[in-house]
């Protein structure tokens, strides 16, 4: 029988975040962030694998995703902020140092945790995005990277951003998962349509600043995984990841597939997870 996942409250503060966990307290601990506009829900398909190889593996609904940890100010969700959750929640779960995974934004987070806080985090396993300097870098000097990531401006200067998305049966909104199973969208768009979720995930685009192109080098074991048929990160990008790792780095290149590569390949991603940390 397959690890149960359960569902847990976690207390950081004056916020409460919800969890995904899977494992044994007192197993490894992987800390596992998801992108937009997803939930920890991204991770169902690796969660029970990690955990049959021993891990603790723990996926929050992050801030503005969790309904107890909502703020209602656009500058509540400033990238420093979301990465001290992080070390919060780790804090608040009992670990030292652990193991880190993050997708799309979650992956943001993860290279902002792993920079910032290197004595904490053991490896980094950062699937679709890579090192934010790699992405900043594209953007500014590839012109297919600067097409796929126009949309930012919109979330960002569009104020009722999420009645747009949510329209029409959430039209635009079922764009951006593309090809993913139809069940999954369901489970994200109920969770997004629930009120002030979907502004409050927008707000990570209104609070971000050009600083993170400047995010510092990262010096921990760290895998970067990337499909080459993502519909948001380009070749650019992603090739030039590993010159922003001053460690061990692997990467791994999968072929067409799309961007939700932890819904669409879970076992890949969970493979190269447990190898980055059999490793670490």
């Amino acid at each position: 029988m397959a690890p149960q996942i359960t569902s847990s409250p976690v207390r950081v503060g004056d916020l409460t975040f919800d969890t995904r966990q899977v494992g044994e307290p007192g197993g490894t601990p992987v800390i596992l962030l998801h992108g937009f506009p997803a939930t920890s829900a991204t991770w169902s398909g690796v969660l029970p694998v990690l955990a049959e190889a021993g891990c603790w593996a723990v996926a929050p609904d992050q801030r503005g995703y969790s309904p107890g940890a909502r703020p209602p100010q656009v500058e509540d969700y400033a990238t420093d902020l979301l990465a001290a959750d992080v070390i919060g929640l780790v804090d608040a779960l009992g670990a030292s140092t652990f193991h880190l995974v993050g997708h799309d934004w979650g992956a943001s987070v993860a290279w902002l945790v792993a920079s910032t806080y290197p004595d904490r985090v053991a490896s980094l396993t950062a699937v679709s995005v890579p090192h934010l300097g790699s992405y900043g870098r594209a953007v500014h000097t590839d012109p297919e990277q600067r097409r796929m990531s126009s949309y930012y401006a919109e979330f960002r200067r569009t104020p009722d951003m999420a009645d747009v998305l949510l329209a029409d049966d959430a039209r635009r909104l079922r764009g951006v998962y593309g090809d993913l199973p139809g069940d999954l969208v369901e489970t994200y768009l109920q969770h997004l349509r629930r009120p002030g979720a979907l502004d409050a995930a927008l707000h990570w685009y209104r609070a971000m600043t050009s600083g993170l192109g400047a995010t510092e080098n990262v010096t921990v074991p760290t895998t970067f995984i990337w499909s080459d048929a993502d519909e948001f990160i380009g070749p650019v990008a992603a090739h030039g990841c590993g010159e922003f790792v001053d460690a061990d780095f692997r990467y791994v290149e999968l072929e067409g597939v799309s961007h939700w590569v932890p819904e669409l390949r879970p076992h890949v991603v969970a493979a190269e997870i447990l190898r980055r940390v059999a490793n670490a």
